[in-house]
This record gives structure tokens, sequence and C-alpha cells, in this order.
């Protein structure tokens, strides 16, 4: 049985806030560059000349990094500490957006996204298993419910926040702006990180799986770039050989973990893990949750700003109905009365796929966003918040405190691999389908929204599914 590491007593007490400020605020700047770069995709596109593809690899290069190397990262939280490792991680992340704020071309922002990457990879795992480790009993479940608000409503906050820095144009920086925010605020962490976040003691008997590591990375890549570059080439021959590599590559990872595992070794998924009851459930609902979320924020940013001619500002404020019906949602859910929790989170998702039914006939015309559309916004974010909080933090209340690094990394894990999936496909199919027209490109809005729609209900059901195995 693993042990956690030591805690010392006064960070339990006199310093549990700060901590919690601390890593949640690094939290919400590695979830808020997943979406704040969507309002900026048409500056970007006409400052650098960017073509569909590579809009999405500076979108969805971000997320393919973070999500391959998190349960890396929680890893290595364990071998040198979660302390060092969000404080590296920072650094990194801190630099890259730098970089970001200061590229040349679209390579060079790509490359730079992929380093942000990295240094959110870093990061990000170490933020659940240190409100695991500095939080007990009932101030646990309520940064547990932070923390997910965090996680999810940093999507909604990227999209307000983007469209209010790109129309600013603070200092002629335009889409720049988006990246350079994270540089004082950064700072600032880095500042505070060394001085508030508990020491703890290294795991040097947790090793990290290299060659799990390495073909998780493959695989995901092999399954992602075709998604992403295929539509623009025309999915030429190797896009389908890559997709089937990909596949293949999925089973050559479990193979290797259990390999892993039978040799008494740490493999990357630790089976107790997945064991916790409901855990798997949640990880695939958030998948399909996350998939549907991302590409519709990345396809309707697009359709706002590049068919309905809607500045930056007022594309991201577009959102704000969406964004204020989901904090409330995710963040007073358990006001619910605790017998309704069950029931409330797949019929949160039903809404939410009403809602995306709904803005299907609304938009589908060519409409612009009117008041239907802004409530029916505010019902998508209501029916997201009833459901994403409340489902992740029931399933990782329900995973011991030895297990907390290993079950935060595949939930947020499938987070990212949603986002960066459903960003990959989902606005394939947008490019594929939207023409030279209006009318033409509502249709695609129109066809987008139905698509969400039914996946959110198929996420519905595996939601029923989680919540039962939560209850057992």
């Amino acid at each position: 049985m693993l042990k956690p590491a030591p805690v010392p007593d006064s960070v339990v007490g006199r310093r549990s806030i700060a901590v919690l400020v601390v890593i949640l605020t690094g939290q919400f700047m590695t979830v808020l560059d997943g979406s704040i770069v969507n309002v900026a995709i048409p500056s970007i596109r006409s400052s650098l000349g960017t073509g569909g593809a590579a809009l999405q690899l500076i979108v969805a290069g971000y997320v393919i990094a973070y999500a391959v190397l998190l349960i890396g990262g929680a890893r290595l939280g364990d071998r040198f500490t979660q302390r060092r490792t969000f404080i590296a991680g920072l650094a990194g992340f801190t630099l890259a957006s730098l970089a970001c704020g200061l590229a040349w071309n679209e390579l060079s922002l790509i490359v730079f996204r992929f380093g942000q990457g990295i240094g959110a990879a870093a990061m990000a795992p170490q933020v659940m298993t240190l409100i695991q480790r500095t939080f007990a009993g009932a101030a646990r479940a309520r940064a547990l419910s932070i923390y997910a608000a965090i996680v999810s409503g940093g999507l909604l906050a990227g999209q307000i926040l983007g469209g209010l820095i790109v129309d600013a144009d603070l200092g002629g920086t335009g889409w720049r702006g988006v990246f350079l925010v994270n540089v004082p605020i950064g700072i600032a962490l880095l500042v505070l990180a060394p001085r508030v976040l508990p020491v703890t003691v290294a795991r040097t008997d947790r090793t990290v799986d290299g060659l799990g590591l390495v073909t998780l990375t493959a695989t995901v890549l092999l399954l992602v770039v075709p998604l992403v570059l295929g539509r623009e080439l025309g999915f030429p021959r190797w896009s389908w050989l890559c997709l089937g590599a990909g596949v293949l590559g999925l089973a050559v990872f479990v193979v290797i973990e259990r390999a892993v595992a039978g040799r008494g070794r740490d493999p990357l998924f630790a089976p107790q893990a997945l064991g916790a009851p409901g855990l798997l459930a949640t990880a695939a609902t958030l998948l399909m949750v996350m998939g549907t979320f991302g590409g519709w924020l990345f396809v309707s940013a697009i359709h706002m700003q590049s068919d309905l001619g809607y500045s930056a500002l007022r594309a991201g404020m577009q959102f704000l109905p969406m964004g204020a019906a989901f904090a409330v949602a995710g963040l007073s859910w358990q006001r619910v009365p605790a017998t309704l929790h069950a029931r409330m989170i797949p019929f949160g998702l039903v809404m939410s796929a009403a809602s995306l039914g709904w803005l299907a006939w609304l938009l589908g015309d060519g409409a612009g966003i009117g008041i239907a559309a802004s409530i029916a916004f505010g019902v998508f974010g209501l029916g997201n918040g009833l459901a994403f909080s409340p489902l992740m933090t029931r399933a990782l209340a329900a995973v011991p405190v030895t297990l907390a690094a290993d079950a935060s990394g595949i939930l947020v894990t499938s987070v990212q691999l949603g986002t960066v999936v459903g960003i990959a496909s989902i606005g394939s199919v947008f490019f594929e389908l939207v023409g030279a027209t209006a009318s033409s490109a509502a249709g695609a809005v129109a066809v987008v929204h139905l698509i969400c729609a039914a996946i959110t209900l198929v996420a519905a059901v595996s939601a029923a599914l989680a919540v039962r195995g939560i209850r057992r």
C-alpha cells in the first residue's frame, strides 16, 4: 500500500487557504490557455496568414502535449515532490507563454504552444494531490468542488477574457496579449509558491514508466494529427494508416501496462486507481463532455467572428450567459438535496443536449446570436454545471489519498484528451462542411450542434453508470 507523504500540521491549519489560492490560480491558468486562444484565431489567421490545419494545431498543440504528459507529470511529482514539480512546471509554462506572445510565424507559435503544454502537464497533476494532502473531510469536499469548477469554468472564462484582451489591443499587442497575460501572473506565483506550498517527501520507490509514456504519447499523436491535418490535405493514405496504427497502439499500450504491473513495477495507470468506484465511467463521461465542449467552443468562436462578423470582444461576451449559469450551478450544486445528486448529473447533460438541439434550430438559418440563443447558451451552461463539477467531485472524493495523484491524472487526462479530440474532429467536420456563403456556414454550424447534442446524450447515459458505480 502506498503511503502519503507527510504534511506539516501548520499547512493544514494556518496556510491551507494560501496553498489553495496558489495552486488553483496555477490550475486556472493551464485551463484558461485551452480556450483563451479561440477568440484570437481570426486575428492570428490574418496576422500570420495561418491556414485551417495550422490553426487547429495552435489550439490543439497545447492540449496534445498537456494531455499525453499529464500521467508522467503526476509520477514526477511523486518522485521529486509535488512542490518542486509544480514550481518547475509553472516556470516552464510562464516562459513558454512569453515565447508565444513573441512568436514570429505560425510554426514558432505551434512549437511554443507545445512548450506551454509541457509546463502545464508538470504543474497541473500536483494540484489534486496537494488538495488531497492539505484538506480533510468537508474542507476537502469544498476544495474539490472549487477545483472541479476551475477545471471546467476556465474554458468558459477563456472565451470572455480572450475577447476582452484582443479587443483592448493593449500596447498594440492584439492576439499576443492572450499569451502575455500569463507572464505577470506566473511571475507572482513563482514568488509565492516556494513560500506557501508544503514540503513533502519524495517517493523514490515509484518509477516513471518510460515505455508506457512513449507508447501513449505516440498513440495519441497517431490518432490526433490525422484528424487535424487530414482534411486540409485531402485525407491522404498516410492519415488512414496513422489512425489504424493509433488503434493498434492502444492495444499495445494495454499489453505494456499489464506487463509492467505483472513485474511489480508502477504502470502509468495504477490498477488500484482504475478500480476505484465509478472512476473509469467518470473518465469516459468527461472525455465525451469535454470533446463536445471543446469542439463546440472552437467552431462557435470562428463562426461568430468569420461568418457573423462579430468583433473578438462581442464574440467573447456572447458566452457570458453560459459562463454565469455554469458558475452558479458548479459552485452551488451542493445546496441541492443530497438525495437528488445522483439524478441531477445525467439530467444536467440531457438539458445540455436539448439546448444544443435548440441552438441548431436557431442558428441554422444564418441568424445572429439573439435573445433566444443567449437563453439557450445559459441553459447549456446550467446543464454542464449541474453535471461536471458534482461528477468529478464525487468520483475523486471516493479515491483514497494514496491514489490521489493517479486518479487525478486519469480524470484530467480524460478532460484534456476529450478537448483535443473534440477540436480536431468537430473542427474538421465544420471546415469540411463550411462553404463560401453565409448560408452554407450556418448549415455547417447546425450540423455541428446536432452532432454535439447526440454525443452529450451518450455522455448522459455514461454519467448515470458512473454515478451508480460510485454509489456501490
